[in-house]
């Protein structure tokens, strides 16, 4: 069993005797205490208020994370066992960060008024399932709770005899971090904390793993993330400047965010902007995709000759739904009446294609893939006509993205306007909403959850995505072409992340019908002095009116 040998060999800190009121309080109202105070920054603040079980620190050198940390852990070990106090374990790589976390401690417990022992300097008997034993040189300081803050100076190799909070800080930079998180978790049995804190150090690594499994959804752990922009934004600088005694003047901040940056260069992205290095390489490598692909999943493309647009529109109309009803009717008629369906959707008029991927999620959280429409230079008007046939036929259709940037927001705003906001997302996707949403489509690659088009373009498509900065995108130099020699710029790896994030979204209860079986569907014209006006699609199409869908006409 792992125990702790408490020999004090040198004194640190004394602080005074406490004032006995405050030496065991509830953790739920001592845990604010530092930030009512004013002695924390926000993002600290909101890290100790943060009441997770497991929760991570995604941070940029010297933000404060382990300051505001420390905070929490002498309230912790000074509350009584009633009010939820538990040992506190502090785990670092080297014999430094130990004695800076433990000052830290001391000086909080100085400054709240916590009676406490001298930090005093010990040896840490770790003996493992073996038997062998592992002396590892440890400070602690003793509070009246009976409880007590010990930081190791390199990790212990078992955790499992102990009980209270761990805290690993810099985790990247541990040597076996998977198997210090294993033994960590052991203490959340009996009402344990675990505490991650680090920087990055590759996106290889498995602190970086982590992170990626915590936004895809596997992992239930709180993630906190603070670049040292965040940092400075929050009042770092001031705060320096309060503590060391400098004077804080607009120009000096500026010169002092300069002079940090150029001191890290050229590792400043990882060092303080929260990106793991060694970033570039494909997100959806075709490994990944060969075992989700299945011939089952059609891929329809429909290319339109330039001169298609000079036609007339209830021309073009009826030329697209003939389409609609030889190619995708028989495909919508096998699909499953009951269960839920979703699409993602990427724009492009005659620069890249339009990819419209329809899916259904069954029983058992399998995303099945419908099939995948692609367009080239389809007109505006008639992107709405097919776009509201298909959707309109979807059974149970619950909710679909859009890539709504450029001309894309007109066809966004349309099937908005016409299957309302609480199903349609007009996206116009940012860097934060690709780092949250991707995760989750390449988990479900991982997970054989989904299956897509046995098709080559499809593949290089997905290929086509890239980490770049951290940031699983799509690089504008990414620009290839298909069989047709038709350019393309990722458009069914948008459309495929814009379809698992739909699958992601609440379900929108409304009341069903099943979508109206009429050959030659339109709407009714109506109005008043010559005004045309057309009827909503919910009210169906009009009896022995046999004229071709005409929704542009709205």
């Amino acid at each position: 069993m792992t125990k702790a040998a408490t020999k004090p060999v040198r004194k640190v800190a004394q602080p005074p005797p406490a004032d006995p009121s405050r030496t065991n309080v509830p953790a739920a109202t001592a845990v604010a205490t530092p930030g009512n105070l004013g002695l924390l920054l926000p993002k600290q603040r909101a890290w100790v208020a943060d009441p997770a079980a497991v929760k991570i620190a995604e941070k940029g050198r010297r933000t404060g994370f382990t300051f505001g940390e420390a905070s929490d852990d002498v309230v912790i070990a000074a509350s009584s066992r009633e009010a939820r106090g538990q040992n506190v374990y502090y785990i670092g790589y080297n014999l430094e960060m130990a004695r800076e976390y433990i000052a830290a401690c001391g000086r909080w417990a100085l400054g709240l008024q916590y009676a406490a022992s001298e930090i005093g300097e010990t040896i840490f008997d770790d003996v493992d399932s073996q038997g062998s034993s592992k002396a590892i040189k440890a400070f602690r300081i003793d509070f009246p709770s009976g409880f007590y803050i010990v930081a190791l100076s390199s990790r212990p190799r078992s955790l499992r005899g102990m009980q209270g909070v761990v805290v690993v800080d810099e985790a990247a930079f541990h040597d076996d971090l998977a198997g210090l998180i294993k033994a960590a978790m052991a203490l959340l049995i009996w009402g344990g904390k675990v505490r991650i804190i680090s920087t990055h150090n590759g996106v290889e690594n498995h602190y970086n793993e982590l992170l990626t499994q915590c936004r895809a959804g596997r992992l239930p752990y709180s993630v906190h993330r603070c670049t040292f922009d965040d940092a400075v934004q929050d009042g770092l600088y001031e705060r320096i400047c309060e503590v060391t005694g400098q004077e804080c003047t607009p120009e000096a901040k500026i010169k002092f965010v300069a002079d940090i940056r150029a001191f890290y260069r050229p590792n400043d992205a990882e060092e303080l902007d929260c990106i793991p290095a060694q970033s570039g390489g494909t997100y959806l490598p075709l490994a990944l995709q060969l075992t989700c692909e299945s011939d089952a999943v059609s891929v329809i493309r429909w290319d339109f000759a330039d001169n298609f647009l000079d036609l007339d529109e209830r021309v073009r109309d009826a030329e697209v739904e003939g389409k609609c009803r030889d190619e995708l009717q028989p495909i919508i008629d096998r699909l499953d009446k009951e269960a839920p369906a979703y699409f993602g959707a990427d724009f492009g008029r005659s620069a890249n294609r339009t990819t419209l991927w329809p899916g259904q999620l069954q029983r058992n959280k399998f995303l099945k893939s419908a099939f995948v429409l692609e367009l080239y230079n389809c007109p505006f008007a008639q992107h709405r006509t097919i776009f509201y046939w298909v959707v309109n036929r979807l059974p149970r259709f619950t909710a679909g993205k859009l890539d709504a940037r450029g001309n894309g927001a007109e066809l966004a705003e349309f099937m908005r306007t016409r299957f309302g906001a609480g199903r349609i997302e007009e996206v116009k996707a940012t860097l934060e909403w690709y780092r949250v949403n991707w995760p989750f489509a390449k988990a479900r690659l991982e997970d054989r959850s989904v299956d897509i088009p046995k098709d080559r373009d499809v593949q290089e498509d997905l290929r086509a995505v890239k980490v770049v900065k951290g940031v699983p995108v799509i690089p504008e130099a990414n620009a290839g072409s298909d069989a047709r020699k038709k350019m393309r710029h990722g458009d069914a790896a948008i459309a495929y992340l814009n379809l698992t994030a739909a699958a992601r979204a609440e379900p929108f209860s409304v009341a069903y019908e099943s979508a109206v079986q009429h050959a030659a569907e339109i709407y009714e014209p109506r109005g008043r002095d010559g005004e045309q006006l057309y009827m909503l699609p919910h009210e169906g199409p009009h009896p022995g009116d046999d004229a071709p869908i005409s929704p542009t006409t709205w």
